[in-house]
């Protein structure tokens, strides 16, 4: 099997930065994304793009694959025997996996991983415990985010923790997710409830699942291609041409229930920030935040003939200097 390089995927270097990361996998995503790149492959490239962040956005599994990478790169192991699903059990212990191959992940992906995510993040192993665990009791039980837990001083270290990845989508409507424990070769499965709202770094604790200790999933919600999250208020960036800006506009706007018109007053400015309000995420109050919307106004890239006329005539009309102030004190 072929090596990913899921640095390359991103494009960055080895020693990047979670926020360089972040930021990095934006770009890609906003420039592929299959609802604004219909050129052929680009729906391909986007789904290498998320698969590639699954493994460099989440610290245990990137801490996995830089292991991974040094092997390959230097040699002296077979890294496919040493990393591979069968290298992750361990006689007397237990592992615990999130979708249970890859299945939740071809879900976040919108369609089948790799063989290579498949072989060596399929079942991501969370943790390890001497001595082995009995079978989990019961199937299909529900977790919410459990506040009063997480804000008691001094509680005591969860038993058993699983990262558990949602989208902006489903952080804001609430989902369902299932995720998988494996227990000495078996299977079960807990279907998860997610509260709306919810925000990374949130623990959703599933109370006496594992044979009566309880199971921690702390929540990631990935990043979006164009929305971006400020605590309960969401940020887009919307073009907009030169005339509207000028001569103000009825434009239509994502949100991420649907579009919805906006107007624009004339004169607006680049940067500008309009504000439409209940658009964002949910509170705990029951009411929502807010969605700011920044303008970003776009010239032509190529203009014709009579559009250069036209802004000649424009620039003759005009005499003031907007960089006049710089350098005044």
């Amino acid at each position: 099997m072929d090596f990913k390089d899921y640095y390359k995927v991103i494009g960055v270097d080895r020693g990047a930065t979670p926020q360089a990361i972040s930021s990095a996998f934006r770009k890609l995503a906003r420039k592929y994304h299959p609802d604004v790149n219909k050129t052929p492959g680009a729906e391909d490239k986007f789904k290498d793009i998320n698969e590639a962040y699954q493994v460099l956005g989440d610290a245990d599994r990137r801490a996995r694959y830089d292991q991974m990478y040094e092997a390959y790169q230097h040699g002296g192991m077979d890294w496919q025997q040493a990393f591979g699903r069968g290298a992750q059990q361990t006689p007397g212990g237990w592992t615990v996996t999130f979708g249970g191959d890859a299945a939740g992940l071809e879900d976040l992906l919108g369609g089948q991983v790799s063989d290579f995510f498949r072989q060596f993040f399929g079942g991501d192993v969370v943790g390890q415990r001497p001595g082995g665990v009995r079978s989990a009791a019961g199937r299909g039980r529900r977790g919410s985010v459990d506040l009063e837990e997480m804000m008691r001083p001094g509680p005591p270290p969860p038993q058993a923790e699983a990262p558990m990845t949602v989208t902006l989508e489903e952080a804001l409507a609430g989902a369902q997710k299932s995720v998988a424990i494996q227990l000495s070769g078996k299977t079960r499965r807990f279907d998860v409830t997610i509260p709306k709202g919810v925000r990374s770094g949130q623990k959703i604790r599933l109370p006496g699942a594992l044979d009566g200790e309880d199971l921690y999933l702390t929540v990631e919600v990935a990043p979006h291609p164009y929305f971006e999250r400020r605590e309960d208020d969401l940020i887009i960036e919307v073009p907009v041409t030169p005339s509207e800006a000028v001569l103000g506009a009825t434009i239509e706007v994502p949100t991420l229930e649907g579009k919805v018109e906006m107007t624009i007053h004339p004169s607006t400015q680049n940067g500008q920030v309009y504000r439409l309000r209940g658009q964002g995420m949910p509170r705990r109050d029951g009411q929502r935040g807010d969605q700011l919307v920044r303008i970003k106004v776009v010239l032509p890239t190529k203009a014709s003939a009579r559009e250069k006329q036209l802004y000649e005539e424009l620039a003759k009309l005009r005499s003031d200097n907007p960089r006049a102030q710089l350098g005044r004190k």
